[in-house]
């Protein structure tokens, strides 16, 4: 019998040990499972609910960089991250995809940046969706391929565009005559045309600058290069240049100018078969009552206008109003227009801004005078005070273009020989957010017009 209840005592003593072992072990593995899904979830929500958008605000007090933002907008759209532009909230912000590599970018540009939930995220684009609210959001698609149209040798801190590029770290090409001759501009997305006279008049000059080696020198490389190119004089070859950027711009292209390549351009289109040139710029002189033969149905966005004759004024025409204006530095400003996000995208993507009112500037050609701009031409940018217009908008056939007044936004009258503007001193000016406006627009997703 003591054998026995032994044996019983053994079998049930072991049977309570392995309850005991199963039980610890059962609470040792639920809590080892909560742990791991506790760290699982923490994972998770850090990876995609936790930041899942960055903004890039562009209000006056959000952004500490206005112009590099652009490039780390353009980054974005290279490393084929989603890109939002946000029409007209916080200064035209921009919403991309959230990602490591963007915030450490952001850091090293100097880039105000903020990371957003969904939830956050969700709540902007249904305030910016409202009908009510005067936003929209439109989708950046691609990196635009870029290419400035400037002689070799020019110096890059000599034109506004190059510059705002290069600060913003937007990379481009340099191109000139002969590559737009051979149709090279089929290549690109967007043309910025360099301070260039396209009448072969080189930029007026003639007057102050006749004497100086960089002027003989240009003159001799600009009638060197139209003859390799087979033409008789650099007026024509310039003419042939700016028929192949207008078919450009007509085929489908972006094409942007400033100050004498807005107003030379549309005059030497023009003045097609037309010599418009004295003896001292292409060896003969020009047509007797050439200004009857000018033919304003070629031109894209002037009209009426009446040129310069004389070889000694530094102007081309009637269309700019620098002669015209009494206007004190300390009162020059213009004033962006307000369009509907929802209707006008276009232009209001062209004019976004911290600031409606953005300070003057001068240059050969400041500003367009309303009388000489085409109906079918919108102004974007005005000063009422002056009666001028300085930011112009246009579509020409499948194309656009855009022309901007003046020489460089942060250097009120550049001269010739003028030291360069440096950008790092003026990261948030909003004449050169108008310049990046309209590097940025082709990434733009179309959309059906609306009007």
């Amino acid at each position: 019998m003591k054998t026995m209840t032994k044996c019983r005592f053994n079998i049930l003593n072991k049977h309570r040990n392995t309850q005991h072992y199963l039980i610890n072990e059962n609470q040792e593995f639920r809590k080892n499972t909560f742990g791991l899904l506790i760290f699982l979830s923490l994972l998770f929500f850090g990876q995609t609910g936790f930041a899942a958008q960055l903004l890039i605000p562009m209000d006056e007090k959000g952004q500490e960089n206005h112009l590099k933002a652009y490039g780390i907008t353009y980054f974005a759209l290279e490393e084929k991250m989603d890109v939002k532009w946000l029409l007209n909230y916080r200064g035209g912000a921009f919403l991309i995809s959230d990602s490591e590599e963007l915030r450490r970018e952001c850091k090293i540009r100097g880039v105000s940046f903020e990371i957003l939930s969904d939830t956050k995220t969700k709540a902007i684009l249904n305030e910016i969706s409202s009908p009510a609210k005067n936003m929209e959001s439109v989708a950046l698609e691609k990196a635009p391929k870029i290419a400035v149209y400037s002689p070799q040798g020019n110096k890059p801190w000599d034109d506004a565009v190059t510059m705002a590029l290069t600060f913003a770290e937007i990379p481009y090409e340099t191109i000139y005559d002969r590559s737009v001759l051979n149709d090279a501009l089929v290549l690109y997305d967007w043309l910025h045309l360099h301070h260039e006279d396209f009448t072969g008049q080189y930029g007026k000059f003639y007057r102050t600058f006749r004497t100086t080696p960089w002027y003989i020198k240009e003159k001799k490389e600009a009638e060197a290069l139209a003859k390799e190119l087979g033409y008789d004089k650099v007026s024509e070859e310039k003419l042939a240049v700016a028929l192949k950027i207008k078919d450009y711009v007509v085929g489908g292209g972006f094409m942007f100018a400033m100050c004498s390549a807005t107003d030379s351009f549309d005059i030497a289109l023009s003045a097609e078969g037309v010599d418009i040139a004295e003896a001292m710029f292409d060896g003969d002189p020009s047509e007797p009552n050439y200004q009857a033969k000018i033919d304003y149905d070629k031109t894209i966005a002037f009209t009426d206008y009446t040129l310069e004759r004389s070889p000694m004024v530094y102007e081309f025409s009637s269309i700019d109003m620098t002669s015209k204006r009494r206007i004190p530095k300390e009162s020059d400003y213009f004033t962006l227009m307000d369009f509907s996000a929802k209707w006008d995208v276009v232009p209001t993507m062209l004019t976004q801004n911290h600031t409606r009112l953005v300070k003057g500037f001068m240059g050969q050609t400041t500003a367009y005078n309303p009388k000489n701009i085409k109906a079918n031409v919108l102004v974007m940018g005005e000063s009422k005070l002056n009666g001028e217009a300085r930011y112009l908008h246009g579509i020409k056939g499948k194309g656009f273009f855009t022309f901007y007044g003046g020489h460089d936004p942060e250097d009120y009258q550049h001269r010739v020989g003028d030291p360069k503007t440096e950008l790092e001193l003026h990261p948030n000016s909003p004449g050169y957010r108008l310049i990046l406006n309209n590097v940025l627009f082709p990434a733009a997703k179309k959309k059906p017009q609306k009007t």
